[in-house]
């Protein structure tokens, strides 16, 4: 498995095209910004974070000291007398508002885990914000601010009328500095940063930064096409890599946060794999590559009682072509939760169709989460691994042991070529169960520890690995900045 490539999740470079009809160049972009930025509103968080303060060792005395029981006292105090005290923290994102009576979207992650949001508008009015609703797994959210009159707002366009190449404009809050725009164009589309199940990001060239996140993305009408959220950068300034969630995935998901505050997507039950050339090859008549394997269907799914079964190669689904595998978990989230669906499969060298009943995807149901959506996998650049989170489908296709998996960790799932890691034997299925000596429960987990190594100085971190019930240590030297 390749190793994905690191993103920063900050701004995504907002990237639009004009219309299906061609333009030249623009000889400026002043109209359109003047029009817009009035819209575009900057988001600060505030946050506590308790501070765990680790004290110097005692020092050594020669015996009856005067100073060793003053010190002793000290040193012997329970740990939690010495934490630090918790402090407050902000962070900067952008947003831009969709409705003149106060909702504003941007990204998930830029106000995850805030105490209080504030929105600062254009004119340096300064408004308390709610969260409506959030939605990680395509890192959107809805705020609602008051005010005491009608604020301007921008509109959603096509985001599929978009092709590479068009002209698109980004605005945002870039390091702070607020109303900052910035052109380019759209580099390409439906891109897969492996950010989150339904990824189908816009890729753009247009300059984005640190605090752009959330800010939207315009075409040459002005209409908004996607919403900045990721950029890939080994310095994390712009790169001319930014991606921006498309306005096609993002305006259902922003309409069922306002309205029920909740996602509501469908779902069918299903594991499913890419068809590669050789499972295509192995298909008499298949032909080229195209759909979603089923892999396995859950017990009484909607997809076990619309007759869906292992081998079946889903080819379209409510009408929709399946061109990829990634492509089915998105349309079928798409799908109307209770409606009775066509759905067109490659069953025994002919095409089969059958009919779906679209159940509801329950978010906190990690099983039918994964059936469908696949493991989320997490790179971690400075070791050239991939990991994730243990679920059903890693433990049955790596065959991990339940009594392991009790103690933690994360399942090795990609090893760059050519890495260290690769080196010192990491392979697929390996399960990290600590790093520098302290346990890994979480992605964060384990880049927290990283940075730990790296303030300290040390070019090598300490994992404990365990594989097929065995534990040892393997020492992974970490890549540097410039690698």
């Amino acid at each position: 498995m390749r190793l994905a490539i690191a993103l920063i999740l900050v701004a995504a470079a907002t990237a639009a095209a004009p219309p299906v009809h061609a333009h030249g160049t623009p000889d400026s972009f002043a109209e359109l910004a003047e029009k817009a930025l009035p819209a575009v509103v900057n988001i600060s968080t505030q946050q506590t974070v308790e501070q765990r303060r680790r004290g110097p060792d005692m020092p050594q005395f020669p015996p009856g000291s005067p100073f060793e029981e003053f010190f002793k006292k000290f040193f012997d105090q329970e740990p939690g007398e010495r934490e630090g005290r918790p402090r407050r923290t902000t962070s900067l994102g952008s947003g831009f508002i969709i409705d003149p009576s106060g909702i504003i979207v941007t990204n998930h992650h830029v106000i995850d885990e805030a105490d209080e949001i504030t929105v600062r508008l254009q004119d340096d009015r300064e408004l308390a914000a709610e969260v409506v609703g959030r939605d990680p797994k395509t890192d959107l959210a809805v705020l609602r601010v008051q005010s005491d009159e009608p604020l301007p707002f921008l509109e959603f366009g096509d985001s599929d009328k978009t092709r590479v190449g068009d002209w698109v404009i980004a605005i945002g809050n870039p390091f702070g500095f607020s109303s900052t725009v910035t052109a380019g164009i759209v580099s390409a589309r439906k891109r897969d940063i492996r950010a989150g199940p339904y990824d189908d990001f816009i890729q753009t060239d247009a300059a984005i930064n640190k605090g752009n996140s959330g800010g939207p993305m315009l075409n040459l009408e002005g209409k908004v096409v996607g919403v900045n959220t990721a950029i890939t950068s080994p310095s994390g300034g712009s790169v001319g890599i930014g991606f921006a969630v498309p306005s096609s995935l993002a305006a259902p998901v922003i309409d069922q946060l306002r309205r029920f505050r909740e996602t509501r997507r469908g779902w069918l039950g299903v594991r499913i794999q890419n068809v590669t050339d050789e499972i295509a090859a192995a298909f008499e008549g298949f032909g080229e590559p195209r759909g979603a394997l089923v892999a396995a269907v859950m017990p009484d799914s909607p997809a076990d009682e619309g007759g869906l079964q292992a081998g079946d190669i889903v080819l379209s689904f409510d009408g929709k072509q399946v061109e990829k595998m990634r492509a089915l978990p998105r349309i079928v989230s798409d799908a109307e939760v209770g409606a009775t669906v066509p759905v067109e499969v490659w069953r025994k060298g002919e095409t089969v169709r059958l009919e779906v009943v679209v159940g509801r995807l329950e978010e906190n149901d990690p099983a039918s989460a994964s059936a469908e959506s696949g493991t989320k996998e997490h790179p971690v650049e400075a070791l050239g691994l991939v990991v994730a989170r243990p679920n059903d489908e890693l433990r049955k296709e790596y065959e991990l042991d339940e009594e392991v998996l009790e103690r933690g960790g994360l399942v090795v799932v990609g090893v760059a070529p050519g890495s260290d890691a690769e080196q010192k034997g990491l392979e697929p299925g390996d399960l990290i169960i600590e790093a520098d000596q302290a346990a890994v429960n979480r992605p964060k987990d384990l880049e927290e520890r990283i940075a730990a190594v790296r303030d300290a100085g040390r070019r090598s971190v300490l994992l404990l690995v365990n594989r097929g019930g065995d534990d040892r240590f393997v020492a992974v030297m970490l890549k540097t900045e410039a690698e």
